[in-house]
């Protein structure tokens, strides 16, 4: 009877332990630094990553999140520490990051993002701002945790940069530039050297690129890797080092490339698209950005595609 290799029997095994460490992390609180957390959103919930710094007289949280995920990591919050929340930074507008946040605000928290993610929040909750429904209205159909509450935006706003210190920890909260979307905010601890990107960078096959604009989104990444971190936490995904940060810029790097050369080439919208089952081969043989590869490479495709001067392509 024929067997499998040990290598490969090996390599399956490994495999298999690296997804189940991976699930093992959901939901469970992890010190980065004393004083610093890192929580791993359930995507099967449609939650981000969360973190929180413990400050002298108070806790900054990263991320409302949706409601249900804001109540899921409230009381892990008062398990680490009892001095309370009293801000939540919002590293941007979409949903997953910030409809929770209401159910912060009622607790007292107040709410802070770039001026950027509340521009973007003013274009796409048109609802709230007196327009014809907006997201909220649009998630609130198929989230019960949506409907059940309230769109609260940020009331703390930033042009670039403000900082939370308090003379033994210094939490900066920066705009490096234009990338997942207009408004994208990163927090640093530059003692610590902790890097949390909201996300500008992810860890996995998790982009979304409909408010993005990725060749600005390569150049945020070159200024998020010149800040030195050490470990960086993701909006989605496990949190791992400076890997991370360089990944996730090089996969936006050699699919651009890719499709700049098509567009060179004078290639049509339908050849392009005909042509993506090999362009994602190609990538995923790339063993730092394997990962970054979804499972169809249409959306993330055409986004570029037709940033770089292409046209969309066909249905």
């Amino acid at each position: 009877m024929n067997s499998f290799p040990r290598s490969i029997i090996a390599a399956g095994l490994l495999g298999v332990l690296g997804a189940l460490n991976t699930r093992a992390q959901i939901d469970t609180v992890q010190t980065i630094a004393p004083g610093v957390y890192f929580h791993q959103g359930d995507l099967r919930r449609g939650h981000s990553n969360n973190g929180w710094i413990v400050l002298e007289d108070y806790v900054l949280v990263i991320e409302a999140n949706f409601p249900s995920g804001a109540k899921v990591v409230m009381p892990k919050i008062k398990d680490t520490s009892a001095k309370p929340v009293r801000f939540a930074f919002n590293t941007h507008h979409h949903g997953d990051h910030a409809y929770g946040s209401q159910i912060w605000a009622d607790a007292g928290v107040t709410i802070v993002s770039s001026q950027g993610a509340l521009d973007e929040t003013k274009s796409a909750e048109t609802g709230y701002y007196g327009g014809a429904p907006g997201r909220w209205e649009d998630a609130a159909k198929r989230r019960p945790d949506v409907a059940e509450s309230k769109l609260k935006p940020p009331s703390l706003v930033f042009p670039r940069e403000m900082a939370f210190d308090d003379g033994k920890r210094r939490v900066e909260l920066k705009w490096l530039g234009v990338a997942h979307t207009k408004g994208d905010g990163f927090v640093w601890l530059p003692k610590e050297k902790i890097l949390f990107t909201g996300d500008a960078c992810v860890n996995g096959a998790h982009n979304y690129l409909g408010d993005a604009t990725v060749t600005e989104w390569i150049k945020t990444l070159e200024a998020a890797k010149k800040l030195g971190a050490e470990k960086v936490v993701p909006g989605h995904g496990p949190m791992g080092g400076p890997e991370v940060l360089v990944d996730q810029q090089a996969y936006f790097v050699e699919l651009t490339r890719r499709l700049q050369a098509m567009v060179t080439a004078k290639k049509s919208p339908a050849a392009v698209k005909a042509a993506l089952p090999g362009v994602a081969t190609e990538l995923k043989v790339m063993a730092n950005i394997a990962r970054f590869v979804p499972g169809s490479l249409t959306a993330h495709a055409e986004k570029i595609f037709v940033e770089l001067g292409g046209a969309a392509f066909p249905k």
